[in-house]
Parts: structure tokens; sequence; C-alpha cells
């Protein structure tokens, strides 16, 4: 039963901004997280002394960043050398609770907070700037072990040993982090299942909009075929 799916948080991390080499190009960046000693307060745009380089980062929709500790095995037997936690800029390391496990819209208790899966995390050049693999950011795509964000419902504080349980899922779809991930990541041409998540309530305003931008641009390369048809320049 969904009900009794939970996990534990084996840290909480937090990062300020300093800076990583990328193809020998320095970039500002609080990708390196560490954790953090004790109780630490998660409020409704992040968790208390995160830091943030990119407007685009954190916000109510993508205010805390999950990490199953059970993917830490496969990029250990891939030779990357990743810490005990945080290695992925998560904010929070679990153990269980995996994109497979964790639907869009999933509601958890975590500690004295209330957070929702808002969406998969989408994979940036920062993770193979922080391992010096250029690889390792299509790998994170293409398994899926992105992770996910979450928005705060409750605001409090949560620490490492704290249970992150389950206590509400939309039933009206099943789509599992894995599966949006997939949509969003890596099957970029399915606007079937690109329409099917735009109809979920809890994913993030975000995502919406850049799988909405698929349709237009679907729609505008309908407009440029159908001149050329008009034209004579094709045929149908």
């Amino acid at each position: 039963m969904h009900s009794e799916l939970r996990g534990t948080v084996a840290a909480v991390c937090v990062g300020q901004v300093g800076e990583l080499d990328s193809s020998g190009r320095t970039i500002a960046s609080a990708f390196v997280k560490r954790p953090v000693a004790g109780r630490v307060r998660v409020h409704s745009l992040g968790v208390e002394g995160d830091e943030h380089v990119y407007e685009g980062h954190g916000g109510e929709d993508a205010a805390v960043l999950v990490y199953s500790r059970d993917h830490y095995p496969f990029w250990r037997d891939l030779g990357v050398d990743i810490p005990d936690a945080g290695a992925f800029a998560e904010n929070l390391t679990v153990d269980g609770l995996t994109e497979a496990d964790v639907h869009i819209g999933d509601t958890f208790e975590l500690g004295s907070c209330t957070v929702q899966v808002s969406e998969p995390r989408s994979p940036c050049y920062k993770i193979a700037a922080r391992y010096g693999r250029k690889d390792i950011s299509i790998v994170v795509q293409d398994t899926g072990f992105t992770g996910y964000l979450m928005r705060v419902l409750q605001e409090g504080d949560v620490a490492a040993g704290d249970e992150m349980r389950l206590v509400e899922r939309d039933t009206s779809h099943d789509w599992s982090v894995a599966e949006a991930g997939r949509i969003l990541n890596v099957d970029r041409n399915d606007l079937d299942g690109a329409r099917q998540l735009l109809e979920i309530d809890a994913l993030s305003a975000g995502i919406k909009r850049t799988l909405a931008a698929r349709f237009s641009r679907d729609e505008e390369l309908g407009m440029d075929l159908d001149r050329l048809y008009l034209s004579g320049q094709v045929e149908t």
C-alpha cells in the first residue's frame, strides 16, 4: 500500500556559494553541499542556510531537493568519488524513496514539516563540473537517478534520523517521478506523455511551462510545413 511508503533522512545538507571548474572556466555555484548537525529550519523558499546563485534555482515550487542514498553504490561502482551525503547537491539525502517509488504530488510528513513532490530534477552541467567527468550529467539523466524537488506546504524543521512518510497521494494519476523524468529529460518527443503530465495539478509551474513550450514548437513546425505545402516546395 502506498500509505506505507516511507524513508529515513540520512543527512540534511546545505551549501554556500563557491567556485567550480567547468572545462577550464570558473563558475559560481552552491552545488557542493555538506551535512549540518541538529535540527534545521525548512521554510517555503528552502532550507535554512542553503544558498543559490541563479534566480531559477529554489523558489516555492523547488524549495527542497531530495536524493536517495540507494543510488550511491551505483555511482561508486562507476568510479565516481562521491561523499557520504549531499553528493548530488541534495538538501535531503534519504534512505529509500527513489524516483520509482515516489509520485508527482505525493505529500509527506517530514520532521515537523509537510512537503509535496513537485517535479523531477533536471540534471545540468554542474554535476559534471563537480566531479570532473563530462559524461556524468548524461548518465544521471539516462538512468533516471536524478532526485526530485518538493514544495513546502507547512514549514517546520528536520534532522538526520527523521522519518519521511507518505500521507497523501493523488489517485487521479499514476505518474512516478521516474516516469515524469523520462518525459522531461529523455523522451522529449513524447507529446502524449507531456500532455498527461500537464494535467497534474501538483506539477510545478516551471515544468508546465517547459512542457507547454514543446507543443508550441510542434505547432510552429506544423505551420512551417503548411506554408511549404502551399508554396509547392514540398509534396504531400
